[in-house]
């Protein structure tokens, strides 16, 4: 419970400072446990022989798939053995439609698919679509989707293997797909890499307010002139992430943008965060930053009506639309990666119309 640690619990239960001492350092050095998590870790004991003898055995787990056993024998001297716990992860399908007045978060919740894994999507679908503009009645959807079980009982939802979304611009599907190398990406049904560079919305199901345009009348000044971003609602304080990977170059104060934060991905993109009502701590000019790293969050300093995002996207020194801007790929499949992809994709294609007709079924890993 909140409050507890190690060294709490243990001299609860009658150990002495030596012992409290030993086996926090068997934990650190054989299992890497520092500390206990409150209401996420588990610790047991165990008195062989009824309650009213010495504890000779601890177990300790870290979490669902780990689980950590500290023994004592007849000496008193103490050993620790970690153990990965095996998981029956299941392949599960589920597609849905848009119907009117639908979020993409309604539909997706009535397809029966968890909130977490709609969270993914939607990180991974942000780099091709606004879930803003882009949902319309009678988009189809469909999401091949882990989930773990341990003794035959689910205990968590895994990863997101193939993704589909009938998006204004077309059918955009994504595979998950491990390269020889262990590296994970999302690639395209013809093995280009699927997460781009750069995402054209980077605060998740925010609604457009201002679209980027060459001539608008600005709310405040009053006059007709060009937006070169586009503005998302938010309230004040909400994280602003990086759309992609970079190095800050600007961040500062100015009349119009108030505090902003401007990150240069690559000899051609650079993007500029505005309004904010604070910087995130240790991101200056010069900090590298993550692609999804809080920069900044959200406000309404310098010329704005109220608090919201305006995110500008620059291309080769030109002002461009972040919601139509070809973006480019960050990772494309080799030949020889892309001939097992292509092999991958067909198998995962051919399981996913079998879950088509029978929906109740899984795929066993």
């Amino acid at each position: 419970m909140s409050g507890d640690t190690l060294s709490k619990i243990l001299a609860a239960q009658g150990f002495k400072g030596t012992d409290i001492n030993k086996i926090a350092d068997l934990l650190k050095t054989k299992a890497g446990i520092t500390g206990l998590r409150a209401d996420r870790d588990k610790i047991e004991f165990l008195h062989e022989g009824g309650l009213d003898k010495p504890i000779s055995k601890i177990t300790v787990m870290p979490g669902p798939w780990r689980r950590v056993e500290l023994t004592c024998d007849d000496g008193g001297v103490w050993s620790c053995n970690a153990i990965d716990i095996e998981r029956d992860t299941r392949l599960v399908y589920r597609q849905g439609e848009i119907l009117d007045g639908d979020s993409f978060y309604l539909a997706g919740m009535r397809a029966n698919i968890p909130a977490g894994i709609l969270a993914d999507v939607y990180d991974l679908l942000a780099f091709e679509m606004d879930f803003e503009r882009d949902v319309r009645a009678g988009q189809k959807f469909s999401v091949l989707f882990e989930e773990n079980y341990s003794d035959n009982k689910k205990i968590d939802n895994g990863s997101v293997i193939v993704v589909s979304f009938d998006a204004l611009r077309g059918n955009v599907k994504m595979y998950r797909y491990r390269k020889s190398d262990k590296a994970v990406g999302y690639y395209d049904p013809n093995g280009n890499g699927a997460i781009k560079s750069l995402k054209r919305t980077p605060i998740n199901n925010a609604k457009v307010t201002s679209s980027f345009s060459t001539r608008r009348k600005h709310p405040v000044l009053g006059f007709t002139r060009a937006h070169k971003g586009v503005d998302f609602r938010a309230s004040t304080g909400t994280p602003i992430p990086a759309a992609g990977a970079g190095r800050v170059v600007a961040r500062g104060f100015n009349r119009g943008h108030g505090n902003f934060v401007k990150i240069r991905h690559n000899g051609s993109f650079e993007t500029l965060y505005a309004h904010m009502s604070k910087f995130a701590k240790n991101v200056k000019v010069g900090t590298a930053v993550k692609q999804g790293q809080t920069i900044g969050y959200v406000g309404s300093t310098g010329l704005s009506t109220g608090p919201h995002l305006h995110y500008e996207i620059i291309k080769d020194g030109k002002h461009v639309n972040p919601l139509t801007v070809k973006l480019p790929a960050i990772d494309n499949l080799d030949a020889a990666n892309k001939k097992k992809f292509l092999e991958y994709r067909e198998t995962l294609d051919k399981a996913i119309e079998n879950l088509v007709d029978h929906p109740d079924l899984f795929i066993q890993m």
